[in-house]
């Protein structure tokens, strides 16, 4: 290593007295301090030397630190201001590093990650959403991403079709990848340490496993059935504008009783809901 370890708690502390660091809590910061956790999810990447990696929110480098000795050109987007300083220090020497300052939500990210990456990242918990469905969305090549996330979103990521907490995002992110949570984070790994635990899922982004001509519009159609989860499919569609007859014709046409609920639909009948309706 070209620097003493980051992940530990006296590391990170002393980063943060020398730069006069606090975690921001409104941009979800809770820093790294568990080398076991930083190897785990290097490991979970499959990082091959000289793979493009793209890490979303880098902090004071702990993650990245372990990245970039697994060998990976990382490109790390750091939204705070106060960052960049402390990363052009803990990082310093690493030539397979890249920094860009700003939000993962304006950047270009085709333009910024033109050939085959992966995601590797800490997601803030406020804004992990967006994020998961920016990168799904955007048609990148992005091969696999790796997020730690909060247990109850690991959980809504990879969710099966008749639970209770199957949702948009369970479509939206099973729509585009096979997520699967490769393992647990506690509180105590993070310095502050959040209230909740964490997980570490595996996506492995794939084409969609059914033809949809028009995803903006599919994902739209998903959104609105989940809006109301206890309304039924007619009563959801309806609310969001459809016209009653098109809804009912569209149900006959895939197939659907418009008496079911959002959640108890598979992904390939949300896409032959969609493709009806369109």
């Amino acid at each position: 290593m070209l620097h003493p370890q980051i992940a530990n708690p006296s590391a990170t502390r002393h980063i943060l007295k020398k730069f006069k660091l606090r975690a921001v809590k409104g941009l979800g910061q809770n820093f790294l301090i568990d080398a076991q956790i930083v190897r785990q999810i290097v490991a979970a990447a499959e990082i091959e030397s000289g793979e493009e990696v793209l890490e979303i929110g880098a902090g004071i480098g702990t993650l990245t630190q372990g990245l970039l000795e697994a060998g990976a050109q990382v490109t790390a987007v750091e939204l705070d201001k106060k960052l960049p300083a402390v990363l052009n220090e803990t990082l310093a020497g690493y030539e397979n590093f890249r920094l860009i300052e700003g939000d993962i939500l304006k950047i270009n990210l085709a333009e910024l990650m033109p050939r085959r990456f992966k995601v590797v990242a800490n997601l803030p918990y406020y804004i992990t959403t967006q994020i998961l469905l920016t990168l799904l969305e955007k048609n990148l090549p992005v091969t696999k991403i790796v997020t730690m996330v909060q247990r109850e979103v690991a959980e809504r990521m990879t969710a099966a079709p008749g639970s209770k907490i199957y949702g948009a995002l369970s479509v939206a992110v099973q729509f585009r990848s096979e997520p699967r949570i490769a393992f647990d984070v506690p509180p105590e790994s993070f310095l502050p340490p959040p209230e909740v635990t964490s997980a570490v899922v595996i996506c492995d982004v794939r084409k969609p496993p059914f033809e949809v001509r028009d995803e903006d519009f599919f994902i739209k159609i998903v959104r609105a059935a989940f809006a109301q989860r206890r309304k039924t499919l007619l009563n959801s569609l309806t609310g969001a504008g459809f016209a009653k007859e098109k809804i009912l014709s569209a149900l006959a046409g895939a197939e659907i009783d418009g008496a079911r609920r959002a959640e108890t639909l598979s992904l390939e009948e949300f896409a032959k809901l969609a493709e009806a309706l369109k």
